[in-house]
C-alpha cells in the first residue's frame, strides 16, 4: 500500500446496506438497461456535444446527467443556485461513483479523475471522451503538472470538480480535505464552490445503499442501488469562497471543508425546484459523526477500495503512521 495514498474505514459490510425498502428484481434490470443506453449514448454524443457553446452543453450535460440518476430511480434536490458563469474550483464530499452524474447534473464540469478510470468498460471511454483531467495517483512527483493542468482550465473560465478527501466515505462520516487541488484555484484566482452531497431514505436519514466504499465491486455496487428504493439525492451548493480570502492552500481548504461539514455557517436557501422535485427549505441536519483514526481497510491496490478513489487528488506529503488519513 502506497503510504501517500489517504484512506478510509468504510467498509461495504458495515456502511453499504439494503435498510430500506428493495425493488422487484424485472424493475431493477429496466433500470441497469436504461442507465447502460443512456451511457452508451453519452460515448456516442460527448466529441460533438463538447464542440458546443458553454451553454448549450452545460444544458445537455444536466438533461443527461439527471436522466442517468433517474434512470436508477433516485429522485434528485437541489439546494442553492450555481450563480455567475466562469472558472471555479467545485469541491464535493465523496460517497459514490453515482457522486458525477449528480454533480453534472447540478454543475457540468470537467473531472479530476485517476488515470486508472481509463481502464473502466463503458466509464472509462465516456470519461476520457469528456474531457476528463487524469491524475497518476501512484505518482507523487507528477502532482505539480496535474495542478497546473487544472490551473489552465480554470483561467480559461472552465469549471473543474475535485473530491478532496482522496476516497470515498459513506456519508455517515467524512474525511479531511487533501489541500493541493486548491492551489490551482489560488494560481488561477478564481472561486472556490463548496458542494455538499447527501443520499437519503424518506425520514432523512443516510442511505447506505449509495455507498461505494471498501473493497466493494462496481457490479455489487449498481445492482445495490438498481433495487433500492425511496432514495433522494441531496445537492447543496454552498456560497462560493471567492479568491483571495485565503494567503493560502491550508487555509482555502479548512474553509470549503468546514462548509461542506456543515461548521461554517453557511446556510442553504430554498431548493430550486427542478421538474419532479420538491421545493422545500431544507431543514437542518446535524454533521456528522467524528471518525476515529483505523488502520486502512485493505493492503491491495484495487481500484473499488477508497484509498484508490474513483476521483482522487493526492496529497503533497505522506500519512503519518498514526493514522491513514493525515492531510498534508
Amino acid at each position: 500500500m502506497n503510504a501517500w495514498l489517504p484512506t478510509s474505514p468504510c467498509t461495504p459490510e458495515a456502511c453499504a446496506d439494503h435498510g430500506g425498502r428493495t425493488a422487484a428484481v424485472p424493475l431493477a434490470v429496466l433500470r441497469l438497461g436504461a442507465a447502460v443506453a443512456l451511457l452508451l449514448a453519452g460515448i456516442l454524443a460527448a466529441p460533438p456535444v463538447r464542440l458546443l457553446p458553454a451553454g448549450p452543453r452545460h444544458r445537455l450535460v444536466r438533461a443527461w446527467a439527471t436522466a442517468l440518476v433517474r434512470a436508477f430511480g433516485i429522485r434528485l434536490t437541489v439546494y442553492g443556485g450555481p450563480g455567475l458563469g466562469g472558472g471555479r474550483l467545485v469541491v464535493a464530499n465523496h460517497i459514490s461513483w453515482l457522486d458525477i452524474p449528480l454533480v453534472a447534473a447540478v454543475l457540468p464540469c470537467r473531472m479530476l479523475a485517476k488515470s486508472d478510470i481509463r481502464a473502466w468498460p463503458v466509464l472509462g471511454r465516456l470519461s476520457d471522451r469528456a474531457g476528463t483531467l487524469f491524475i497518476e495517483r501512484d505518482r507523487i512527483r507528477a502532482l505539480p503538472a496535474t495542478v497546473g493542468r487544472v490551473t489552465r482550465a480554470l483561467r480559461v473560465g472552465e469549471r473543474v470538480t475535485v473530491f478532496p478527501e482522496g476516497s470515498t466515505w459513506c456519508g455517515r462520516a467524512q474525511g479531511p480535505f487533501r489541500r493541493a487541488a486548491f492551489q490551482a484555484a489560488l494560481d488561477a484566482r478564481v472561486p472556490v464552490q463548496p458542494v455538499r452531497l447527501a443520499y437519503l431514505r424518506a425520514d432523512g436519514s443516510p442511505a447506505g445503499e449509495p455507498s461505494f466504499v471498501g473493497d466493494d465491486p462496481l457490479t455489487a455496487s449498481l445492482w445495490r442501488i438498481a433495487r433500492s428504493r425511496g432514495i433522494r439525492a441531496e445537492v447543496t451548493l454552498l456560497p462560493r469562497i471567492p479568491p483571495g480570502r485565503h494567503a493560502d492552500r491550508r487555509g482555502l481548504a479548512a474553509a470549503a471543508e468546514a462548509a461542506v461539514r456543515g461548521s461554517a455557517g453557511a446556510a442553504p436557501g430554498h431548493a430550486t425546484g427542478r421538474r419532479g422535485d420538491r421545493a422545500a427549505v431544507r431543514p437542518p441536519r446535524p454533521g456528522p459523526p467524528a471518525q476515529p483514526a483505523l488502520p486502512p481497510a485493505t493492503d491491495s491496490d484495487r481500484a473499488k477500495r477508497p484509498a484508490a478513489s474513483v476521483h482522487h487528488c493526492s496529497n503533497s506529503s505522506p500519512a503519518a503512521a498514526s493514522s491513514p488519513r493525515t492531510p498534508s
